[in-house]
């Protein structure tokens, strides 16, 4: 199996180009394309760009693709991002995804952006017949819980001028 065909190569060139040009569009219309290759790379150089906007354009790749090393990589990628809009999407992923390898990721980026609405679905995850699933969920309650405590601390600390 040749792993780079020239096509890839030829389109991978043309993908250069238009990430210097920035061309969101053009990434976005890439979502579709029926390489799974390409699709894992234009979420990434959607989540590289950044910005709030890109989330509903990478939660609908979470949602919808066939393929689970897409949804994988867009369920890593929503939780680099660090928007509390992208929440939903990952609950969603979490609780319903049929991939366990989507429902592990997608719980541990919700202990990535670190907030407290995840908290219920990851209780939940604690049920899901897969221990990955179960071991991230734990990590990412972990990881909300110490944030919780840190912001507690920050404001204590700034109210007693700590």
């Amino acid at each position: 199996m040749q792993v780079v065909t020239d096509e890839r190569l030829a389109l991978f060139a043309e993908m250069e180009g238009k990430y210097e040009q920035k061309d969101t569009d053009y990434f976005v219309s890439l979502l579709e394309h029926p390489d799974y290759v390409v699709r894992t790379r234009a979420t990434c150089i959607l989540v590289d760009f950044g910005g709030e906007d890109k989330i509903p354009y990478i939660a609908k790749v979470l949602k919808n693709d066939d393929n689970e090393l897409v949804r994988h990589e867009a369920a890593f990628s929503l939780g680099q991002m660090s928007y509390s809009s992208a929440i939903p999407p990952l609950i969603d992923a979490t609780l319903h995804d049929p991939s366990m390898f989507v429902r592990h990721e997608a719980a541990i980026a919700l202990g990535v952006v670190g907030n407290l609405d995840a908290k219920d679905a990851l209780e939940k995850a604690l049920n899901d017949p897969d221990k990955p699933v179960v071991e991230s969920a734990v990590v990412a309650l972990s990881n909300i819980e110490f944030m919780e405590k840190l912001s507690k601390n920050e404001k204590f600390a700034k109210l007693t001028g700590g």
